[in-house]
């Protein structure tokens, strides 16, 4: 890792919007022997990513400041994964990172396409099977994934939320957490992708579906990767039955016949809703979408009006 602030108001922190994420890039670039003109802001959630013009490079800067040290894992992560050939987002060779400018994380990866385009689901399935068959390298030190310990967390941070909502959600959780320690899984342990879903596979340039995202590897129970796609099918009509259909017969398990299954969705649900709590107050897109998410907590209903983000 190194810095890339320099003297006076350059050592400056930023805030995390638009404006401010475009001083971090500007300057990241700079670093990094870079161009940044006319760079295009792909979009501004957990991480700002930017697609340079002058270069087929995408920039990524982390919302969380605390993220450091998972980024240094997660570069580590891009380069096994190009040396046992897994078809995922490679990390630009050139460029010294992560780097740390006005108190932001970037890193510097290859574009994988000039137009976003997304892989098929059955894809996202032949991806996740291979990717599970992986021995990953004990150098890479990946942690073993504790979504209760994730959760606690986030709902300890969730400050822009009323406090009755806060309330629910802890209760909620207090209880998921019971059902979670009592669940029997059936499929390995071992790696995991973290957020494995349609949104972080990408259709690459010359025809063949890549893995992006890598942030999240860590060592779990194989379930976790497949609970997303379940939920995006059943709960939030994302996935036609179709898709969903494909994906099981490509991966060989159908995780909606396992006995934990919707202890596993209500946990990953809870998740989601508690993530878009952390930005309703930084849009009102944001805010109307954590209303609506929270009224089908209550009631368990309207599921299938949720938007994607």
């Amino acid at each position: 890792m190194i810095s890339g602030s320099g003297e006076g108001s350059r050592d400056r922190d930023v805030e995390f919007t638009a404006e401010g994420v475009e001083v971090v890039l500007r300057e990241a670039c700079e670093t990094a022997g870079l161009d940044a003109s006319g760079a295009e802001l792909l979009r501004l959630g957990s991480n700002a990513v930017y697609r340079l013009a002058s270069l087929p490079v995408i920039v990524r800067i982390a919302r969380d400041p605390t993220v450091l040290s998972e980024m240094e894992r997660a570069i580590g992560v891009a380069r096994w994964l190009e040396a046992v050939d897994f078809p995922a987002t490679r990390v630009l060779a050139d460029a010294a990172q992560p780097i740390v400018v006005r108190g932001r994380v970037v890193t510097f990866w290859e574009s994988v396409q000039e137009q976003e385009e997304f892989a098929t689901v059955g894809e996202l399935a032949d991806l996740l099977r291979r990717f599970h068959w992986l021995e990953e390298p004990e150098s890479l030190r990946l942690p073993y994934f504790d979504p209760l310990a994730k959760l606690s967390a986030a709902l300890t941070d969730l400050t822009a939320v009323s406090e009755d909502d806060r309330s629910f959600l802890e209760a909620r959780a207090a209880k998921l957490a019971k059902d979670y320690d009592r669940l029997d899984f059936v499929l390995p342990f071992g790696l995991i992708h973290g957020d494995a879903n349609i949104g972080n596979v990408l259709r690459h340039r010359d025809g063949h579906a890549v893995f992006i995202d890598l942030d999240g590897l860590a060592l779990a129970p194989r379930e976790w990767d497949l609970i997303l796609t379940a939920l995006y099918y059943d709960r939030y009509g994302w996935h036609s039955k179709a898709e969903y259909a494909e994906f099981v017969h490509r991966y060989g398990f159908d995780l909606m016949n396992w006995p934990g299954y919707e202890t596993l969705a209500d946990l990953r649900e809870l998740m989601m809703v508690v993530w878009i709590g952390h930005q309703a107050g930084a849009s009102e897109r944001s805010a109307a979408e954590f209303a609506r998410r929270m009224a089908s907590l209550r009631t368990g209903e309207g599921r299938d009006a949720w938007g994607a983000f």
